[in-house]
């Protein structure tokens, strides 16, 4: 019972963080992803930083000063912009199907970098997973776009957030991570809005939806994702993640008018297989364990 709401809280978060990225990529309509990433980063901030200070801890703290934490900061700043660069340039539904490949590469990054046990069935899946991703992008090929690497680029980031994230002091809380996550962004926006020259837009109404939308929901899909991990079992839990494509497939069909072609679905779908194979593998080799 635990597991299947484990498996529905996981479902809802991802539906949240599908939404999320909808308001986001209409929001980018209007302004630039500089200022999203700041006006994003100063407002979940402010959540989680209340929330902190709620459970009675610092907001800072000298355990912070960690190369884990460094290379959190790095992987969260550099791939989050990427991401909401590729959700503003390029389909949402390619962006998403791209995105799926991070629980692979952090296999592969916590076998080559934290020496973890990788079988050669695993690799497999990495492989044929990272193939995947190929047919979404074609590099080579006339309907290749130089902007989906943004989605790549994201993918890799994120990854190394994730695995700075094991190593990151065991007296700091998720909830002081997720702070720390949100305000490294704030600089990096304002940092993207130097480099491109791109004015501060003051939002009409709309606009304003569109971020508080974005940020609620966000938060709220945050907030599910961290139950369904506590009230599941991970191995369980972990692959209904991939909902996350087919809700944004179907919001970038309805609400961008996208139709993504043959190719990206297949590579949708190889990316999607090869990672619930991955975890279920995974699962297999510990429970002989």
């Amino acid at each position: 019972m635990d597991n299947m709401r484990g498996a529905v809280l996981m479902v809802l978060a991802m539906l949240g963080f599908a939404l999320e990225d909808m308001f986001i990529k209409l929001l980018s309509g209007v302004s630039s992803v500089g200022q999203i990433l700041v006006m994003l980063g100063t407002g979940g901030g402010i959540v989680f930083g209340v929330i902190v200070l709620m459970q009675g801890k610092s907001l800072f703290s000298r355990d912070m000063l960690s190369a884990p934490i460094g290379l959190r900061a790095l992987g969260e700043m550099v791939g989050t912009v990427a991401f909401v660069s590729a959700l503003s340039l390029t389909p949402i539904s390619s962006a998403s199907a791209i995105l799926q490949a991070t629980p692979l590469v952090v296999t592969l990054g916590a076998a080559l970098f934290l020496g973890e046990p990788v079988g050669w069935r695993r690799w497999s899946a990495i492989c044929v997973g990272l193939f995947g991703v190929l047919l979404i992008i074609r590099p080579g090929m006339d309907s290749f776009q130089v902007l989906s690497l943004l989605a790549v680029v994201a993918v890799f980031m994120l990854a190394l957030r994730d695995l700075a994230t094991r190593r990151t002091p065991a007296t700091i809380s998720t909830m002081q991570l997720s702070f720390l996550g949100f305000i490294v962004l704030i600089p990096a926006g304002a940092l993207l809005m130097l480099a491109s020259g791109n004015a501060v837009v003051i939002f009409d109404a709309q606009g304003w939806i569109y971020f508080c939308a974005a940020l609620t929901i966000g938060v709220f899909a945050y907030y599910a994702i961290v139950a369904a991990m506590r009230v599941g079992e991970v191995s369980f839990v972990t692959p209904f993640r991939y909902a996350r494509l087919v809700f944004a497939l179907i919001i970038g069909v309805i609400v961008f008018a996208e139709s993504p072609d043959m190719l990206t679905l297949i590579g949708a779908a190889i990316i999607v297989l090869s990672g619930i194979y991955s975890v279920w593998r995974e699962r297999r080799v510990a429970a002989r364990a």
